[in-house]
């Protein structure tokens, strides 16, 4: 084929030329769902498409009556106007187009704008934005044609991008719908969380707080592993409700278990007070019993000596009782680290009493002594088996979500929150491998705020630098990840997370 002949095309039209940057923007506009970001996408495009000046993009809140515009070039803040008023509102009312040579001379404009401004306005193109059922949705308004005034192609093409906007904007407008009813969800999953034990009221949140401190810290990392790390906005809001939800499982443990401040359960402690001051009576009485025995047996002597022998006897044993039970308070009292010395409780259990019907009883049952002898914490094993469920509670719960694409690993970062790098994790022993990075965030987090947690009724508040220490040893011992807690401590994460957090 002989092409040599053949002429050159010619050179797109100013309209062929536009309507391919039109399609351009429909796939900008697609993709984008932002709604602020949407908005100023729409407004510069459109000044482009239609060689305007300046645009102003309003959308319609037909419950109020009124469009709104957060980017109104030339002014600040949010403008709002009542649908009865300006050339905007009778845009939206007619559905039809205006297009004005020369603003001033129509009655409907309203001069102010350009007195607050300081701008003047000539030329006006103003167009609806309407859904494919014909329904206004909101009005792009170009001010000052470059050249001179807009002309009917202008108003042809910008009702083409309002079409294409109106669907983005109701897409984008609907994501934030959907984004402020998962936060409305997960607020309220904390607040149910926390109503159930209010000792560790803010945790939740005070950990995801350093959750996504951390993260951005360690995006900033100018060396280490995670030097080239980067998380997107979708990323930490997945970390953030991550955090937030990583205790909801609670929700499934006893609510006596969850709050259970000492080895003993209050209603447990009480009943061994009372044995004990059954027992007091039962000295008492027994004391009484020897002295009238004595005094049969002992016709004729002086009473005073053996008075004084039965007091000293009585006040013996009453204080042992006494040390016992100050003894039984002090094993009763939960630690943070382990502790030992338990061994007296079984002499304890020895002592015996008998109530009002001569039937003989322990001082201590075995399953008091089993109690009192928990070495850390004021759980049981079968307790802290149970407390330690919650971490599969948390991920069945939020398996169950349908979560949006970009949150869909919630229920996974959440779910290995006690996870250790050496294995020795619960619940599934995962290796560091298997952790997710997020979840080895939220880890640091959580352990740092429980220690430094002051609302706890179980333990005292650690200061800062011995939380630090305590993770340091954590660390050394291969559970928690080194590079992160490096990141956590110079990124001073605890520190700034309070000060983000207005506290």
């Amino acid at each position: 084929m002989d092409v040599s002949n053949q002429q050159p095309l010619p050179p797109p039209s100013r309209r062929e030329t536009k309507l391919t940057a039109l399609l351009e923007v429909a796939k900008a506009l697609s993709a984008e769902r932002d709604l602020d970001s949407l908005l100023r996408l729409i407004m510069r495009e459109a000044a482009k498409t239609v060689e305007a000046e300046r645009c102003s993009l309003f959308v319609l809140d037909a419950t109020r009556g009124e469009l709104w515009s957060r980017v109104a070039q030339g002014a600040k803040g949010e403008i709002r106007v009542p649908i009865s008023q300006g050339i905007v509102g009778a845009v939206a009312r007619s559905g039809e187009a205006l297009n004005l040579d020369d603003a001033y001379q129509d009655p409907r404009f309203q001069r102010d704008w350009d007195v607050k401004t300081g701008y003047r306005t000539r030329s006006v193109l103003c167009v609806p934005m309407k859904r494919t059922t014909g329904e206004v949705t909101g009005v792009i308004q170009a001010l000052n044609s470059t050249k001179g005034r807009f002309d009917a192609e202008d108003e042809e093409l910008l009702l083409a991008l309002g079409g294409q906007a109106a669907s983005a904007v109701e897409n984008a407008m609907l994501s934030e719908d959907i984004a402020r009813l998962f936060e409305g969800f997960v607020q309220a999953s904390v607040m149910a969380i926390e109503s159930r034990d209010p000792s560790t009221a803010g945790h939740s949140g005070r950990v995801a707080t350093m959750s996504v401190a951390l993260a951005e810290a360690a995006e900033q990392s100018p060396s280490g592993p995670y030097r080239d790390i980067g998380f997107n906005r979708e990323q930490i809001q997945e970390l953030r409700y991550a955090a937030l939800l990583h205790d909801f499982g609670k929700i499934g443990v006893r609510e006596s278990v969850l709050v259970k401040a000492e080895k003993l359960y209050p209603q447990e402690l009480a009943l061994l007070v009372s044995r004990f001051e059954i027992a007091r009576k039962d000295r008492q009485f027994g004391s009484m019993q020897r002295r009238l025995e004595r005094m049969r047996l002992a016709v004729g002597t002086d009473p005073s000596d053996m008075e004084r022998e039965e007091e000293l006897r009585l006040a013996r044993e009453l204080k042992e009782l006494d040390e016992m039970l100050s003894f039984i308070l002090e094993c009763n009292r939960p630690t943070v680290g382990i502790r030992g010395g338990f061994e007296r409780l079984t002499a304890i259990a020895e002592n015996t009493f008998s109530d009002s019907k001569d039937k003989v009883h322990q001082l201590l049952t075995p399953n008091e002594q089993a109690a009192l002898s928990i070495s850390q914490g004021s759980l049981s094993s079968p307790e802290r088996r149970e407390i330690e469920s919650h971490v599969t509670h948390t991920f069945r719960f939020l398996s169950q979500i349908p979560w949006t694409r970009s949150l869909k690993r919630v229920p996974e970062i959440a779910y290995g929150h006690h996870e250790r790098l050496d294995g020795t994790g619960y619940p599934r022993a995962l290796a560091a491998e298997e952790i997710p990075l997020q979840t080895k965030m939220i880890s640091i987090a959580d352990v740092y705020d429980a220690l430094t947690a002051s609302d706890r009724p179980y333990k005292h508040a650690v200061a800062h630098e011995g939380a630090l220490e305590i993770i340091a040893s954590e660390v050394k011992r291969g559970k928690l990840d080194g590079d992160l807690f490096k990141i956590f401590v110079e990124g001073k994460v605890p520190q700034n997370s309070l000060k983000r957090r207005g506290t």
